[in-house]
């Protein structure tokens, strides 16, 4: 094969080029020690002397052709590969992204928050106690007698060795004087259990309660302060009205109403009055000297009210339709 047949069929080699393999097969056959190349290269000594710097410089030239061309094919290779390789990596940024679905706060928590950041801002401490309490501070350091029903097995949760599980946050309050004195203003949010489910009670539900004790404590400070608390919590043009109740540990006591917008009925929100003597002197105070208020309410109710829950019982069901609205 002479050089100008040579060179054309190299030509046309390195334009049907479409793999690495078919690089490499090129790469022998053209380089290789039994390549075109070379078997033409042994020619050169069958020339003579006058030829032979001429033959020589071709077959250079036509060498350095097919590693140029060697080369230029390698790079259009691996640009090849990088290209594909991006292709299968593409993300297309037109298309919606897949999101993740984001929890948030449970409304009783929510609730909760509320209630607590408002009375925090008033100046009252949290404060905190035990679920399974003792008689004595759930019932008869507040002022409950022997015979009151709330102390019967059907409404309270007692264990074997004669403790309960607390019926609200009061005895809280119990300790809290015990353990600051006065004068105190506290809250205590938390569980709380009573033996009862319907569509408006659950065994297990929470209360806030707060507490004021201090000299000269009187109705129309309870009452100030729990006027400032709907205002802030349903609004300032909410119609609200004490009834006059019982509660064995305040006297006297009420009860807070607020009007439904919407049915324009009433509906009970919390209890309150003024700390009875007894729980105050039971608390280690002089109840000549220090007086108090003290109010309570039901979280799921408020929660109820807040979001216009039909079933307080979804609060529970962790129904997460329920739950993302």
């Amino acid at each position: 094969m002479d050089l100008d047949a040579l060179k054309a069929d190299l030509e046309k080699d390195f334009l049907e080029i479409d793999s690495q393999d078919k690089l490499n097969s090129l790469k022998v056959k053209y380089l290789g020690k039994k390549g075109h190349i070379s078997e033409l290269s042994k020619n050169i000594k069958n020339l003579s002397k006058k030829d032979r710097p001429k033959f020589g410089k071709s077959i250079g030239e036509l060498r350095k052709l097919c590693e140029e061309k060697i080369s230029t094919a390698q790079e259009q290779i691996e640009a090849n590969l990088i290209n594909e390789s991006l292709e299968k990596e593409r993300i297309d940024i037109t298309l919606p992204g897949s999101f993740k679905s984001q929890g948030k706060l449970h409304p009783l928590t929510v609730t909760t928050l509320k209630i607590t950041d408002f009375f925090s801002a008033q100046g009252y401490l949290i404060e905190d106690g035990p679920e399974i309490e003792s008689s004595y501070y759930n019932f008869d350091a507040l002022n409950i007698p022997l015979d009151h029903p709330a102390r019967d097995m059907h409404d309270t949760f007692y264990l074997d060795n004669g403790d309960l599980l607390r019926t609200h946050t009061s005895p809280v309050q119990i300790r809290a004087i015990e353990k600051r004195g006065a004068p105190l203003k506290i809250i205590c949010p938390g569980k709380v259990y009573r033996s009862d489910a319907d569509k408006t009670h659950t065994p297990m539900f929470h209360q806030i309660e707060g507490l004021v004790v201090s000299e000269n404590v009187n109705f129309g400070h309870l009452k100030n302060e729990i006027m400032t608390f709907i205002d802030f919590l349903f609004g300032p043009d909410t119609k609200v009205r004490f009834r006059p109740s019982y509660f064995p540990f305040t006297e006297p006591s009420a009860e807070v109403d607020i009007m439904d917008k919407k049915t324009k009925k009433w509906l009970e929100i919390m209890g309150c009055g003024l700390v009875h003597p007894n729980v105050i002197n039971m608390a280690g105070l002089d109840s000549n000297r220090f007086s108090g208020f003290a109010f309570g309410m039901g979280i799921e109710r408020m929660a109820k009210l807040l979001y216009e829950i039909e079933d307080m019982r979804s609060l529970f069901t962790n129904d997460i339709k329920f739950l993302s609205q």
